[in-house]
């Protein structure tokens, strides 16, 4: 399709049947995203567990609750595209989640220098997430898919919202009180 003054590239009017290079990447993102969706469902009670500020594990354990349902709304989006739900293993997120797991063990128990930095490997998880989601949400409004865009929106909505309620958490005090740990 040829760009005229102003109009995107790829027409939201175009089915995603005549954009099937496009929609493989997608759908590829989409199994991706889910299957790091859920090695998180698994990976965050070990991050709950490990935290000794409660307003971090609290913090932590609602965003859990929050993933399960994250899950669902992919198996939505399988739906609506007529896929088969399928994970494909993420790389980035198991990067991501070892690299947490590496900071748990390398800090003492109980301390604040621990929960900053399960903030830290937190807020890289939900950066990622942010991305991913933002990326997905673009490519199905240019494949025309609205209410697969409007799932995806949702949830990017409340990866950032997470994102920031870690900053607050780690500003509160948390952050502090680490500095002065020895």
């Amino acid at each position: 399709m040829k760009k005229e003054s102003g109009e995107p590239k790829f027409s939201t009017k175009t089915s995603p049947k005549e954009q099937p290079a496009l929609l493989e990447l997608f759908t590829d993102g989409i199994k991706d995203i889910y299957w790091a969706e859920n090695h998180l469902v698994k990976n965050l009670p070990k991050m709950i567990s490990a935290a000794t500020s409660k307003a971090l594990a609290q913090g932590i354990a609602d965003h859990l609750e929050e993933t399960k349902t994250h899950v669902s709304r992919l198996e939505q989006v399988f739906e609506l595209l007529g896929e088969k739900v399928q994970a494909q293993k993420c790389d980035a997120m198991e990067g991501l989640a070892k690299e947490g797991e590496g900071i748990i063990e390398s800090t003492a128990p109980g301390t604040a220098t621990r929960d900053v930095g399960i903030i830290l490997a937190s807020q890289k998880v939900e950066h990622y997430e942010i991305a991913t989601y933002g990326g997905l949400h673009q490519l199905a409004i240019t494949l025309g898919l609205e209410d697969v865009a409007g799932i995806l929106a949702e949830t990017l909505a409340e990866e950032k919202a997470a994102d920031e309620k870690l900053t607050q958490v780690a500003e509160s005090d948390i952050n502090y009180t680490a500095a002065t740990e020895a």
